[in-house]
């Protein structure tokens, strides 16, 4: 008898790890578990990801592993969601005996029962892989009486964009917006129930409610409906479309305390002649006017940013036109990446690929840079009083720090681990935190004030 004992694998991007995250919350609501270790787990969940290269290669090693790690057991039942079940499909079924479920995109909404029909009928096998027509709208049950300090909320489905290198439009459909209405009802619930901080998501928030599928509210309208919830502390937004962005939402950044200074703004490349092949719809002149706008609005704005390194026919010139743009303008992160092909894609088709030492050795050039960059706005901020949000306990191992190590957030993201008497309960409150030192990737600080 299969029990109710899952353990879900999450792979990809932001939006993965919020679906994972309410799958969760939906399983718990209907009794089932989350197993301590994946060995004693009898319900596997691999929500996984196909914007980078090899997706389904890794999902089948992955299969590959539970199959053998579960040897010898009749109590298994695996479920593979996400975009590379959306490519694959029920072909799952022909190669793994214990995947009973494959679920796309739109078809999380639905897992959770479905999940719960297989745990009883132990012969039965399902695939939800039709693209729906509206947006799927899921439960959004809480287990306990409070939530995370800090979350996400989903705003729209899908992208309808085309972007030449991007197989998202295929496995995540066409764009669809939920309705302002029941964007607002969410947020509006889980900052009354503790939450602080929210990043709203959507493969392209700028384009909020321009499909079909909108109620006539904008993506700006959105924004300053979620800033005006009593209570919420910060409000983030991912991703942006720079194609999109409109000067209401640009100029939100000077006008509601509660947007915080960060933007994640994808250029992709700083060459033209790349851009264009791309069909991002955008130039370099639009993109820097973009940021001179952010950062007349906001002049303590930090900006994140996706490049994609060696798209085909890139030459050595559109590299160092990207490095340079990049340098011009500052990025305090970037997820930089070889390019690499995905199938049904325009870019699959196009010619002059670029030798794979070649890309490599410009990723890291880009790398190096970006990682001194980063270190230097790091160490900028050392003698800064910033407000923390505290998460919970840190994973950082400072046995020489008196009392308990504590871990939050300042505005812009930032990780700050902060060392407190063992008696405080910091969870979800907020500090003044003098920064006292930086590390690679976080910063140090100690108490400045009384939480608030």
């Amino acid at each position: 008898m299969i029990q109710r004992s899952f353990h879900i694998m999450t792979f990809g991007c932001q939006m993965n790890a919020n679906d994972s995250d309410w799958l969760k919350r939906a399983l718990n609501a209907r009794g089932f578990t989350e197993a301590a270790t994946a060995e004693e787990a009898s319900v596997f969940i691999l929500n996984t990801c196909s914007v980078r290269e090899k997706p389904e290669q890794k999902v089948y090693s992955l299969l590959g592993r539970i199959q053998n790690m579960t040897k010898g057991r009749d109590d298994v039942l695996v479920a593979v969601g996400g975009c590379v079940a959306q490519q694959v499909g029920r072909g799952f079924f022909n190669r793994f005996k214990q995947v009973r479920l494959v679920f796309g995109t739109d078809g999380l909404a639905s897992a959770p029962q479905a999940l719960d029909r297989l745990v009883e009928e132990e012969q039965l096998r399902m695939s939800l892989l039709d693209f729906s027509d509206e947006y799927p709208e899921k439960e959004q049950e809480w287990t306990g009486d409070t939530v995370p300090s800090a979350g996400f909320v989903n705003i729209m489905q899908g992208c309808d964009n085309y972007c030449a290198y991007c197989i998202v439009p295929y496995t995540r459909g066409r764009q669809k917006s939920r309705s302002s209405v029941s964007v607002l009802e969410e947020c509006t619930r889980l900052v009354e129930r503790g939450m602080r901080d929210i990043t709203l998501l959507g493969q392209n928030v700028n384009s909020f409610g321009q499909d079909s599928h909108g109620d006539g509210t904008s993506f700006a309208g959105l924004l300053h409906q979620v800033a005006d919830i009593p209570g919420l502390e910060r409000l983030r937004f991912v991703t942006s479309h720079p194609k999109d962005i409109a000067d209401e939402v640009i100029e939100a950044f000077g006008t509601r305390a509660n947007i915080c200074p960060r933007l994640h703004l994808p250029m992709q490349s700083g060459s033209d002649r790349i851009l264009k092949m791309m069909g991002r719809k955008y130039d370099t002149a639009r993109y820097r006017s973009i940021v001179d706008k952010l950062r007349a609005a906001r002049p303590d704005l930090q900006l994140t940013t996706d490049i994609i390194v060696g798209f085909p026919g890139e030459t050595e010139e559109d590299f160092l036109q990207t490095l340079h743009l990049a340098q011009e303008i500052g990025f305090a992160q970037s997820f930089s990446f070889n390019y690499s092909d995905r199938p049904g894609t325009r870019a699959e088709m196009l010619p002059d690929k670029v030798d794979k030492a070649v890309m490599q050795e410009r990723l890291m050039r880009y790398q190096d840079w970006q990682a001194e960059y980063t270190e230097q706005i790091l160490h900028g901020m050392v003698g800064s009083t910033q407000a923390i949000l505290f998460e919970g306990m840190s994973k950082r191992s400072d046995s020489d720090a008196p009392g308990t190590t504590w871990q939050g957030r300042d505005v812009y993201g930032q990780l700050v681990h902060v060392s407190l008497p063992e008696d405080n309960d910091m969870a979800g409150k907020l500090l003044p935190v003098r920064i006292t030192e930086a590390k690679k990737h976080s910063l140090i600080g100690e108490k400045a004030g009384e939480p608030w």
